[in-house]
């Protein structure tokens, strides 16, 4: 999927399986792996990010049988059963494999290297290097604070009290890992809410957490125990087909068993407030993770101020709602979200460039972008590698007035690796 090219118009419709999340899937092989006993999960993403999890895992010592994709199945090793690698990890495109790792090997007395590809060799990783380094973490970086990241062992992990100065799960949930090696209490807290799949996991594994608002802590020394996992429908997969039944003409579509965590689920609510046809029914719980039935319709899409206490959950599907922004009436604005210059690609700028190709007016600000709705023309994209803007992209094409042709989409197997065969099977003219 290098090259993607979708011909203008189309509808989607009928029921739309959507891969596991990919969030829960890094989390679930990860606290397996150093989980005591057989750990099986149903659902898992085998998409490239996750991919590169389970082969770092694998070269620092653990057993995952991959053979059955419906069912991966981890022989956890402890805490304290992990071993160094013989060479360099590659994490790939992973910015959660490499900050949880760092958490985790920090105090898992070994030595081991983190590197990634191009795009995640530029993503900040002095978030969370510094705060290790309070722990007593031998962890080093480059001197643009980037990866590659280099593990030492080190002497005992003491726990910390810390506010994570940006919203990240990903901080968070590493600082966890490396709290349960620490010797004490690890604290942390945040300005606002993130994802909190890490709390929810930890749990099922035996954990015990004090959740206080966005505080939350553990103490050293507790140990993890192998259980069963469901992984949800990704909720960050899923807005792209809410995307294009809601932009498209005579659409609907169901999405079944997404995950509907409500630190995840910022996309609906902003998707509504544009005045989408959503309707969500079946709510339960799976594996401790809230899900639903999400039905998604034809609608007729107003421009929107997003408000900035739903950008934390929504903060991976800003490529989506853009698209949806862009086929609005009137202008919608973003602030307050300049996190997102800082993923797989600088998706303020990306995205913007690519709404200008198709004609669509945009204005862009440090921390987020004005984009009035109105008609789209076909054009030429460039995705810069970055798979939820192939995504986005690929789904404005069925209300763009030409074709568009979406070049370095690639990336798009790292989370959706049957993105084209779901998408073409649901309607959208796409080859």
């Amino acid at each position: 999927m290098k090259d993607l090219v979708v011909s203008r118009g189309g509808s989607l419709n009928g029921v739309v399986g959507i891969p596991g999340d990919k969030s829960i899937s890094h989390r679930a092989v990860m606290f397996g792996a150093i989980a005591d006993g057989l750990t099986r999960v149903r659902g898992c993403l085998m998409g490239e990010d996750v991919l590169a999890t389970i082969e770092a895992f694998r070269s620092l010592g653990v057993k995952i049988d991959t053979r059955n994709s419906d069912c991966v199945k981890i022989s956890g090793v402890g805490l304290r059963g992990l071993r160094s690698p013989t060479s360099s990890i590659n994490l790939g495109n992973s910015g959660t494999s490499m900050r949880l790792l760092a958490g985790i090997l920090s105090g898992a007395n070994i030595d081991a290297t983190l590197e990634g590809d191009s795009s995640l060799s530029v993503r900040p990783m002095g978030r969370i290097v510094y705060p290790l380094r309070q722990m007593g973490s031998n962890i080093q970086m480059s001197g643009n604070e980037t990866s590659p990241l280099r593990v030492k062992s080190a002497r005992t992990l003491n726990g910390i009290s810390y506010l994570v100065p940006v919203i990240s799960a990903q901080v968070k949930s590493g600082l966890l890992l490396a709290g349960l090696y620490a010797e004490g209490v690890t604290r942390i807290s945040e300005k606002g809410r993130s994802r909190d799949h890490s709390e929810r996991l930890l749990t099922k594994f035996g954990v015990k957490l004090d959740i206080n608002g966005n505080e939350v802590s553990l103490d050293g020394g507790q140990s993890l125990t192998g259980c069963d996992i469901t992984v949800p429908a990704d909720i960050s997969s899923a807005a792209f087909f809410m995307l294009g039944a809601a932009i498209s003409s005579e659409s609907e579509i169901l999405l079944p068993q997404v995950g509907f965590n409500e630190t995840r689920n910022g996309v609906v609510e902003i998707f509504r407030l544009m005045n989408a046809d959503i309707e969500v029914r079946d709510q339960n719980v799976s594996s401790g993770e809230p899900v639903a039935d999400i039905i998604v319709r034809t609608s007729n899409l107003s421009g929107v101020n997003i408000p900035q206490e739903l950008i934390p959950s929504a903060i991976d599907e800003f490529p989506a709602i853009f698209i949806a922004a862009a086929c609005a009436k009137g202008v919608t604005v973003l602030r307050g979200a300049e996190e997102l210059r800082h993923k797989e690609s600088d998706r303020i700028s990306v995205m913007a460039d690519g709404l200008r190709n198709l004609g669509v007016k945009v204005e862009t600000y440090t921390d987020g972008i004005s984009i009035t709705g109105g008609n789209m023309s076909g054009g030429l994209i460039d995705a810069h590698g970055d798979h939820r803007v192939a995504m986005a992209f690929a789904m404005a094409a069925l209300k763009a007035s030409g074709t568009v042709s979406i070049k370095n989409a690639e990336g798009i197997s790292t989370s959706f690796p049957t993105f084209f065969e779901v998408a073409k099977s649901a309607g959208l003219r796409i080859k």
